[in-house]
């Protein structure tokens, strides 16, 4: 718990706590959501681009803003966590209340215009850990909380290892779900692909949690569009 908060509170220094003017209300929401992303450095400017367009397009799709108006409240908040580099996870996008079209295009739009933060290897734990505090401290209050992890290797140097954070999460009532972008055939044991089995066993957690597949980075807004739609209209 301590290592987690310390992390926490490092981060948060950092800068990148910040929270936008467009969700300061405390309004009542479905559902408190990061979507925490993957730009470590195996993913080159291309393959970014074509990452940030399609949180981009998943968030302003119709079926996913009926799902989203279909909910008690008929809104939801969502801020944009990537990590990369140990102890280097950033808030590129602070938190927005998204009911309508206009607000899932603002949300859109600063996802497509955000700066790419200088990263490394992949440090999942350490996007986990802000995630979950930007959750504890979001300006609204939320029916359900959600991390939503996309990435495409495993944790490999977070200074919180992404079971301790996933276990640090769940037991502050938050369900970590996965999007797992497959790079190449290799199977797991139980003959699911290999990165499945990985975040399956390090990375999810929490009630209903699951783990979704890109087949490849091309996939990636298929399948999230998918993701989201399952998480929102959960009950």
């Amino acid at each position: 718990m301590q290592a987690l908060k310390v992390a926490a509170l490092a981060l948060a220094l950092s800068g990148a706590m910040t929270v936008t003017g467009a969700a300061q209300d405390g309004s009542e929401v479905d559902l408190a959501l990061v979507l925490s992303a993957d730009a470590s450095g195996s993913i080159d400017e291309a393959e970014f681009a074509l990452q940030r367009d399609g949180i981009a397009g998943a968030i302003t799709d119709p079926e996913v803003m009926a799902a989203i108006r279909g909910g008690r409240h008929g809104r939801i908040a969502v801020t944009l966590v990537e990590w990369g580099s140990p102890g280097m996870a950033v808030q590129v996008v602070g938190w927005h209340i998204i009911g309508n079209d206009e607000r899932s295009q603002d949300f859109a739009m600063d996802v497509r215009n955000a700066p790419r933060a200088p990263q490394s290897y992949n440090a999942i734990g350490d996007g986990m850990a802000l995630a979950a505090e930007l959750i504890a401290t979001c300006p609204c209050q939320p029916t359900r909380k959600v991390i939503d992890v996309s990435g495409d290797n495993p944790d490999m140097r977070s200074k919180i290892p992404s079971p301790l954070a996933r276990d640090m999460a769940v037991k502050a009532g938050i369900t970590v779900n996965a999007l797992a972008i497959l790079q190449d055939g290799r199977l797991g044991p139980s003959g699911k692909p290999w990165l499945v089995e990985v975040y399956e066993r390090e990375v999810i957690g929490g009630f209903a949690a699951f783990v979704i597949p890109a087949q490849t980075r091309a996939d990636f807004a298929r399948a999230l569009r998918q993701k989201l739609i399952q998480e929102i209209a959960s009950r």
